[in-house]
């Protein structure tokens, strides 16, 4: 038996050179990575030893036990893989499904050329390194046949090593055929279609929700109804949007609220949200309003809650501690509705959550998580995940006249049911401040379609 070793920065590079230097029926017996250079121990790179050999022509097995060469598994089903996936093929002319199934179930009969050609039917027009890294992909996932046997009779920590980072590898390259299958699909959606795609990307939507609407329209396509007009089409994305939002509208404060509480990051914007709603109970409802604030840690955030206060002519008390919470409600008893300012700190704190928490479990209220529109859908589902353990379910949207996407609001909502009750759009108070329309903010995500 010939055995070689070969230093190479990944498995695939090192395939090439075992075809040529050993043969096709050589088998790769290890990979392990291992530092090389470097000065002192300092500065070494990683590379990956490969181990290869091949049988000699005195011990080459008769070719009547050739179907039991290098690449046996331990147990191989009667129905290969590679069978399944060509049956597959010739049955749907599907070549991504027949590639996906191979790499569903790597197959010791599989060879890399086959594998590698299923690929590239997959891929449609691919280049050949890519097909060679297809091949090199599968020829490392065939090489785990003998490793897989041997760990059944005696696990080791290396092969298991080896094991995880072929499943790994197989998975992406299965990801990579699934994204260009689904590339050629978007490629043949109607022009219109496209368009509205790519409205959703600029506003940010997330793409299982912009997925999910494409789908929907393409189902009444194929239902008959003709979308190549682009307004017509809007439309649609219209209707199907607004049955998604209508049921999460919220009707905002009611007469029997009592106490309502304001929790969010720093900075966007709830003391001018409190104070453009107590304007509103006030000047348009007449009702008596309080304020309560617990934003200590804010430098000139009492001073500011206060200044609405002596403008709206209502009485304020501040809080340090949750103790203090009860006597300040009492103190403002004779209020038809308080509103409780909480202060903003990092909600990627559980700390900081459950502090903001204590304050409100004093006296039970209705809770508004505010939100700014400017922010990141990722960060935003942060704040929502903290606070929604703690029941809260009721969201303000602020800032909307300082961005043009609004794709952050849809994708809050759908994802995690919150339910938009106002949205604010400036610094005027009371004028500011809606309650939530779907069909505005739907209005506002999709556009116009003669702009698009």
């Amino acid at each position: 038996m010939r055995v070689k070793r070969y230093l190479v920065n990944e498995v695939s590079e090192a395939l090439p050179l075992i075809r040529s230097e050993l043969g096709k029926d050589a088998v790769i017996l290890s990979t392990k990575d291992i530092k090389t250079g470097g000065f002192m121990g300092m500065f070494r790179k990683r590379m990956t030893e490969v181990v290869a050999a091949i049988e000699s022509e005195g011990s080459k097995p008769n070719k009547s036990k050739a179907a039991a060469a290098p690449f046996q598994a331990a147990a191989v089903p009667a129905r290969t893989a590679n069978s399944a996936a060509a049956a597959y093929a010739g049955n749907t002319g599907n070549a991504t499904a027949a590639a996906t199934a191979v790499l569903d179930r790597p197959d010791p009969q599989i060879t890399a050329e086959r594998a590698a050609a299923l690929l590239q039917a997959a891929a449609g027009h691919t280049s050949s390194v890519t097909a060679d890294s297809a091949a090199g992909s599968i020829m490392s996932a065939l090489a785990a046949g003998p490793q897989a046997a041997n760990s059944m009779t005696k696990p080791s920590k290396s092969s298991k090593v080896t094991e995880d980072a072929l499943v790994s590898e197989i998975r992406d390259m299965k990801e990579w055929i699934m994204k260009l299958s689904r590339q050629k699909e978007l490629d043949s959606q109607p022009e219109a279609i496209k368009q509205l795609r790519t409205r959703l990307d600029e506003q940010e939507v997330a793409s299982e929700w912009s997925d999910k609407l494409i789908d929907q329209l393409m189902e009444q396509i194929d239902e008959g109804a003709d979308l190549s007009d682009t307004r017509q089409l809007w439309e649609r994305a219209s209707a199907i949007l607004l049955d998604w939002l209508k049921p999460y509208e919220h009707p905002g404060i009611q007469p029997s609220d009592r106490a309502v509480y304001f929790v969010g990051p720093t900075g966007v914007g709830k003391t001018t949200t409190i104070a453009k709603l107590a304007a509103e109970q006030t000047l348009k409802k007449g009702k008596k309003v309080g304020f309560i604030t617990s934003d200590t840690y804010r430098i000139a955030a009492v001073d500011q809650l206060r200044t609405y206060a002596n403008i709206l002519n209502v009485p304020m008390e501040v809080v340090f501690s949750p103790n203090e919470v009860p006597r300040a409600f009492e103190r403002l008893e004779d209020r038809d509705v308080i509103f409780m300012d909480t202060a903003g700190r990092n909600y990627r704190s559980e700390l900081h959550v459950s502090e903001v928490n204590s304050m409100m479990s004093a006296h039970s209220g209705n809770v508004f998580l505010v939100m700014s529109l400017t922010g990141r859908t990722k960060d935003m589902a942060i704040v929502a995940e903290r606070f929604i353990p703690y029941g809260v379910r009721q969201a303000v949207f602020t800032k909307l006249d300082e961005t043009f996407v609004y794709g952050s609001l849809l994708n809050i909502v759908l994802e995690y049911g919150l339910q938009p009750a106002y949205i604010a759009s400036g610094q005027t108070v009371p004028d500011d401040i809606d309650l939530f329309q779907a069909e505005a903010y739907v209005g506002l995500l999709l556009g116009d379609p003669a702009d698009v």
